[in-house]
């Protein structure tokens, strides 16, 4: 199958951080132990703290094409996994009409490669180069959606009934999202080693923002991850993302703020914030009276 990607945990943190991917310990150590063991990682965590962008900096890192199965309600195997080109089949039964084939020789040429549309899963089990299949948000489809995976997760290959049984030419990493809209199933995470990426501490965030917004100074680097830290300490509908933090550090970027203070901070809360009850608590935070309040304190 393959050989090991990765020699060492640093390796894969080092690695990780090359390609502007900035993981803890307990990240790079999974994805290690991943490789090793041939097990799928099952990632869940708020939206927004890098679940998806794991993969994708994985793949990077190792120059291996990243294949996605964006889950949703109603997927079936028809988009997960492989079906029939039906248009293509009628042609060719249709051609032999008046080509003398009989039925025997027609029926063993309609299910070939000639007539099958490879979906994700199955691509990812046929492909011949590196490949880093990513499942994002698996939580979304139905429980007996699920079903379909556990053949793949378990043994890296596919049953088709007109083919047989097609055996994955390699292992390829892979790796599942969650955003714990519901449950999994036990016989799911079973097959999967479990990581769950929270919002980052202070120092990383900070980190984070260095590294994504070109020419930001440490500074503002600084305030706007207290800040956001902050903003997560109150009772919200949603609190922001990762995502979002370099979103908000960007605006001010290109707003030219140097500092923020209270009028920059209300100004800009709906680039951070997407709910208005949200943006008018954290509004009120920062205009409270008397400078002593956790938000006065990181604005100041």
């Amino acid at each position: 199958m393959t050989d090991h990607r990765f020699e060492s945990v640093a390796e894969v943190r080092e690695g990780l951080r090359k390609v502007d991917y900035l993981s803890d310990e307990g990240i790079a150590g999974i994805v290690y132990l991943a490789d090793r063991l041939q097990k799928p990682i099952l990632v869940e965590g708020p939206a927004g703290t890098g679940k998806t962008q794991l993969a994708k900096s994985v793949a990077e890192m190792i120059g291996a094409r990243l294949i996605r199965l964006q889950c949703y309600e109603g997927l079936d195997e028809a988009k997960a996994l492989y079906e029939w080109n039906y248009k293509k089949q009628l042609l060719r039964i249709q051609a032999s009409g008046g080509g003398g084939d009989s039925w025997d020789q027609v029926e063993d040429d309609l299910f070939t490669d000639d007539f099958l549309l490879e979906r994700p899963l199955l691509e990812a089990i046929r492909a011949e180069d590196p490949v880093v299949l990513l499942i994002d948000e698996v939580d979304r489809v139905e429980v007996e959606t699920e079903a379909l995976l556990l053949e793949i997760l378990s043994d890296y290959q596919v049953s088709i009934p007109e083919l047989g049984t097609i055996t994955a030419r390699q292992i390829p990493l892979v790796f599942l999202t969650s955003n714990a809209t519901r449950e999994l199933s036990e016989a799911l995470k079973r097959r999967c080693l479990y990581l769950y990426v929270d919002y980052p501490d202070l120092e990383r965030e900070r980190e984070i923002v260095l590294t994504k917004v070109p020419g930001i100074t440490e500074a503002l680097a600084d305030q706007v991850a207290r800040i956001v830290r902050s903003i997560r300490q109150l009772e919200l509908k949603k609190a922001p993302s990762v995502s979002e933090t370099l979103d908000w550090a960007r605006t001010l970027m290109l707003l030219g703020v140097e500092k923020v203070d209270e009028k920059v901070a209300t100004d800009t809360a709906n680039i951070l914030l997407k709910y208005h009850s949200d943006i008018a608590k954290a509004t009120r935070e920062f205009a409270k009276d008397g400078g002593q309040t956790a938000a006065k304190s990181m604005l100041g």
